[in-house]
């Protein structure tokens, strides 16, 4: 019994890159933000610092060059922008306005389901070039950590939820 619930655990970490670590952020809550630079400025550096943990291993629960979760490196790529995110990538897709993939834009968001058995989001991604219909994003892997991926690969296509613009 002990190892049935052991392997439960381990399935459940490995299947989901949520974070466990809470900021305290109600996933209503509008989003903050300090900086006086358009929002093109502003998603060009939320990108470029994002892309620096290309690369980084994937822990979860992680926010640093050590080891980043999916909305680890999505928190603290906005945070460090004064713009504060939940935690969580299902908490994540609460906040800011619904948009259609073919109106995403740089610094948009993408949330996915990847586990049949779980109902809720339980990924999300960065878009960092959205042209001529073709998306790229950069998220943290549970098997290849932090890369840059693209939405015509079938498996993301077919885990797509939704797209949400927070700026």
């Amino acid at each position: 019994m002990h190892k049935l619930l052991l392997l439960a655990f381990f399935s459940f970490l490995l299947s989901s890159c949520g974070g466990s670590k809470s900021a305290s952020n109600n996933p209503s809550s509008k989003i903050e933000s300090t900086s006086t630079t358009s929002n093109s400025a502003k998603a060009n550096k939320i990108v470029s610092y994002a892309k620096t943990f290309r690369g980084t291993r994937y822990q979860f629960g992680g926010t640093t060059k050590k080891g980043m979760d999916c909305s680890g490196l999505i928190f603290i790529a906005f945070g460090k922008e004064k713009i504060k995110l939940p935690r969580v990538s299902r908490d994540m897709a609460k906040v800011g306005k619904s948009i259609s993939l073919s109106k995403s834009t740089k610094g948009d968001l993408v949330f996915f389901k990847t586990s049949k058995s779980k109902k809720s989001i339980n990924h999300v991604g960065l878009i960092v070039d959205s042209r001529k219909g073709s998306v790229l994003f950069i998220h943290a892997t549970s098997s290849k950590g932090v890369i840059i991926s693209s939405m015509d690969e079938g498996y993301w296509k077919n885990a797509f939820v939704g797209a949400r613009r927070v700026m």
